[in-house]
């Protein structure tokens, strides 16, 4: 496969597995078991934080990939920002890269599609999870007696099938818009933070590691928000949802609108994206010039 569709792959997969994230929640309400429904996620976490072990250095390779063409091309390590050349090795990154984003939101879109369906899934597999105690024996089970599993499932708690995106859309909205909008930020931010840093090293090649590493300027701001707006608010509509003080619905328009505002702020990262290179660009440039 071409490296950077392996990468874009492998992104999509990221952003796909971080998008159902948005369905443990009304699962857990569901439930009522919401310490286990975050902590069964976390096995399906450990997909994207493979796909993100084998993303990050192939998308590394193609910076330096670039940047090997244009000393080349230049016959110099250094000064070869401004030729014809690897000017035009920047365009190509570019394009690269924002395909690399497209790829974010398409992952996100196809979360999202699927949250009713991982609602479903996730809410029956607590179910299962409770009565065996295990995650390596309900894994066990999975592939070894599909059968039972489903008999097992089928069982279970009977839950809505995904006709709640047409009611959470025509209903009014009863969740805080704020943190919405802030949620589109959050992940504009976190969606293009590596990235703008990997190019930021392209366009300043002679310290691209110091450029690489400040990516967490970019995330700081990002991690800021999320922690004193978006989580907690997101954190405080499901405990009341647990105490019956809102409806179970609240919890499900909730998952939806904050799949589709993740989807919104893979779309914005088109436009962070050059802008925060140029900002961890010119950090890195005082950081090299003794500035810091």
């Amino acid at each position: 496969m071409d490296r950077l569709m392996a990468v874009v792959v492998l992104t999509a997969i990221i952003h796909l597995i971080n998008t159902l994230i948005y369905a443990v929640r009304p699962a857990g309400v569901t439930t009522q078991r919401l310490a286990t429904a975050y902590s069964l996620f976390n096995v399906i976490f450990l997909v994207a934080q493979t796909a993100n072990m084998l993303q990050a250095p192939l998308l590394s390779s193609i910076i330096e990939h670039a940047i090997a063409r244009g000393q080349e091309a230049a016959n110099s390590a250094t000064g070869i920002i401004h030729t014809a050349v690897y000017q035009q090795e920047l365009v190509v990154l570019d394009y690269q890269i924002r395909t690399v984003i497209l790829g974010a939101t398409l992952g996100t879109l196809i979360g999202a599609i699927f949250i009713p369906t991982f609602i479903t899934f996730f809410t029956k597999g607590i179910y299962i999870f409770d009565q065996v105690k295990s995650v390596p024996k309900m894994i066990g089970m999975v592939l070894f007696s599909p059968l039972k599993v489903a008999k097992m499932a089928r069982d279970g708690i009977k839950v809505p099938k995904g006709k709640f995106i047409k009611e959470a859309v025509r209903e009014k909205l009863s969740i805080p818009r704020k943190f919405l909008v802030l949620n589109i930020i959050v992940t504009g931010i976190y969606t293009t933070s590596v990235l703008s840093s990997l190019y930021a090293g392209a366009l300043f090649p002679e310290f691209r590691a110091t450029a690489t590493l400040l990516s967490g300027i970019i995330n700081g701001m990002a991690t800021i928000l999320f922690a004193t707006v978006v989580d907690p608010t997101a954190a405080g509509i499901t405990d009341q949802a647990m105490r019956g003080e809102r409806p179970e619905r609240d919890v499900k328009q909730m998952s939806l609108y904050l799949a589709l505002t993740r989807l919104l702020g893979t779309l914005l990262a088109q436009l962070f994206f050059v802008p925060a290179a140029y900002v961890i660009k010119y950090v890195a440039e005082i950081i090299a010039r003794g500035g810091l």
